[in-house]
C-alpha cells in the first residue's frame, strides 16, 4: 500500500468485498455477481498470465465487458443449455487478499488474491490455481469492479472448457 495514500475504503472492507464476490459465484448468484461490476467493468483472463501486459497486444482466454458477461449468465440459466446438464458448481478457495495500490485521486484500489478454483459437473472435476487482481472503484452505489484479472498458473497450456467464472 502506498504510504500516505488515502484509502478508497478501509483495507478490511476491500478484502471482504473480494471474498464476498467469490461467494456469489460459488452460490450461483450470477446476477448479483454481475451487479458488482462497474458499467465499464471488465473480466479478463490473459493467455500469458502475469506476463501479459494488456488484453489487446495478445490473445486472451477471456476479455469480456458487462454485456458479454450478461450473455454468458443468460446461457448458464437457460434450461436448454446442454453444457449445464447436469449443472456445474464451483468453489473458490482464497488466500488472504493484499491491497497492492490505492489511488485516491481515481478512487480505486488494486488487490491481489491467490486462489484455487474447483469446478465440478457430474463426475468431472477441474482444479485451477492462480491469482486475481481486482481493480475496485468507489461509485455512488458503493464499491464496484472496474477489472477482474485472472492470472492462471500455466494458462498457456491446453485447458479444458471452464463453464463458470474463475
Amino acid at each position: 500500500m502506498n504510504a500516505g495514500a488515502t484509502p478508497v475504503v478501509d483495507e478490511n472492507a476491500l478484502c471482504r468485498f473480494v471474498a464476498d464476490e467469490a461467494n456469489l459465484l460459488d452460490e450461483r448468484r450470477f446476477d448479483e455477481w454481475l451487479d458488482l461490476f462497474a458499467d465499464d467493468g471488465r473480466y479478463w483472463v490473459p493467455l500469458l498470465g502475469r506476463m501479459q501486459a494488456d488484453p489487446h497486444s495478445h490473445n486472451s482466454l477471456a476479455y469480456e465487458d458487462k454485456l458479454l458477461l450478461r450473455l454468458r449468465i443468460e446461457r448458464l440459466k437457460d434450461p436448454r443449455a446442454h453444457s449445464q446438464h447436469p449443472p456445474s458448481h464451483c468453489q473458490h478457495v482464497l488466500q488472504a487478499a493484499r491491497v497492492e495500490r490505492f489511488d485516491s485521486d481515481a478512487g480505486t484500489a488494486t488487490l491481489r488474491t491467490p486462489f484455487l478454483y474447483i469446478e465440478s459437473r457430474g463426475e468431472q472435476q477441474l482444479m485451477l490455481a492462480g491469482s486475481y487482481r481486482h481493480t475496485l472503484v468507489r461509485t455512488a452505489d458503493g464499491l464496484r469492479i472496474r477489472q477482474k484479472r485472472v492470472d492462471l498458473l500455466g494458462a498457456e497450456r491446453a485447458l479444458p472448457a471452464v463453464q463458470l467464472f474463475i
